[in-house]
C-alpha cells in the first residue's frame, strides 16, 4: 500500500485507489499513515477526531469509521480475500490500531530521508549533490500537507513539522544552488517564496543575493527596503543585524558577495555577514 500526504491525501492498495471520502475516516487514515507499523491508541485517534471532550457516542461512532476504512481497503484489494487482507493491513492491537506499512510506503518519510541526505551533503561541502537530493525531496510535495483533510490536534502537529522541514529544505537547496552560481535560474522561485513568506529574512537574503549577482542591484536593495518597512510597521522590529550588514555590503559593492559563486566555502547565504 502507498499513501501520499504531501498535498491531497491519496492511498493505493495494489495500485488501486482507496476510495475514502468521509472526513473523519480520512483523518484516521492520515494519522495511522504518519505512524506506519506503530500502534496508535484509540484515545489518540478519538482526540484527533473530536478533541479532548469527545461525545458520549464517540466509541461506537469511531468503530463505524474504522469499519468504513476497512471496507474501502477491502474494495481496493479486491477478490474474495479482500476483507481478510484489509483486517491484516489495518490491524487491531491492544488498545489501538496500526497500519501495516513501512516508512518507505509513505511519501512524508521518503521526503525526510532525501532531505536529511541533502543537508548532510551540504555540510560536507558537496553543493551539487545537496542540490540534487533536496530537489528530489521537494519534488514529492504536491501542495500543502494534507490540504484536503480536516486536521485535529495530532495531525496539526505533524503538518506543522513537515511544513517547517519543507521550508528548511528549500532554504538549504537555494543556498547550494547559489554556491553553484545558479542565481539567475533561482530568481522566479525566490520571488514567489518571498511573496509567500513576506517576513522571512533568510529567504529575503537569498533573493537579494540572487538579484545582486544577476546584475540587478536596485532590485536587491528594493527588496530589502520593502522587508524593512514591513518588519518595522507590522512588528516594530528592525531586520536582523546580519541582514543589515548584507544590505550595507551591497551598497558598498563588497567583493565578498560574489565569493560563493566563485567556488567559496559552503556558507549559507544568510550567514555571509554573520558577526
Amino acid at each position: 500500500m502507498e499513501i501520499r500526504i504531501l498535498g491531497p491525501l491519496t492511498a493505493e492498495a495494489d495500485g488501486v485507489p482507496v476510495v475514502c471520502t468521509a472526513g473523519k475516516t480520512r483523518q484516521i487514515l492520515a494519522l495511522l499513515a504518519l505512524h506506519p507499523g506503530q500502534l496508535v491508541p484509540v484515545s489518540t485517534l478519538r482526540e484527533e477526531l473530536w478533541g479532548p471532550a469527545p461525545p458520549r457516542s464517540a466509541q461506537p461512532t469511531f468503530q463505524t469509521y474504522v469499519l468504513r476504512l476497512r471496507r474501502a481497503l477491502a474494495a481496493a484489494l479486491g477478490g474474495p480475500d479482500g476483507p481478510a487482507r484489509a483486517r491484516r493491513l489495518l490491524a487491531t492491537g491492544h488498545g489501538g490500531y496500526l497500519l501495516r506499512l513501512a516508512e518507505q510506503d509513505v511519501d512524508a518519510f521518503a521526503f525526510q530521508r532525501a532531505a536529511r541526505a541533502g543537508h548532510a551533503a551540504f555540510a560536507d561541502g558537496d553543493s551539487e549533490l545537496a542540490s540534487r537530493l533536496l530537489r528530489r525531496a521537494l519534488a514529492l510535495w504536491r501542495g500543502p500537507v494534507l490540504v484536503d483533510v480536516r486536521t485535529g490536534p495530532g495531525l496539526r502537529i505533524h503538518a506543522a513539522a513537515l511544513e517547517e522541514s519543507r521550508l528548511l529544505a528549500t532554504e538549504r537547496c537555494v543556498d547550494a544552488e547559489l554556491i553553484l552560481g545558479r542565481h539567475t535560474e533561482l530568481l522566479a522561485e525566490l520571488v514567489e517564496l518571498t511573496e509567500r513568506h513576506p517576513a522571512h529574512e533568510r529567504l529575503h537574503a537569498q533573493a537579494m543575493v540572487a538579484f545582486y549577482r544577476s546584475g540587478r542591484q536596485s532590485a536587491a536593495l528594493d527588496l530589502y527596503r520593502r522587508l524593512r518597512r514591513r518588519l518595522v510597521e507590522e512588528l516594530g522590529l528592525e531586520p536582523a543585524p546580519r541582514l543589515q550588514r548584507l544590505h550595507q555590503a551591497m551598497l558598498a559593492v563588497d567583493p565578498r558577495l560574489d565569493s560563493a559563486a566563485q567556488g567559496g566555502p559552503p556558507t549559507p547565504t544568510f550567514d555571509l555577514y554573520a558577526a
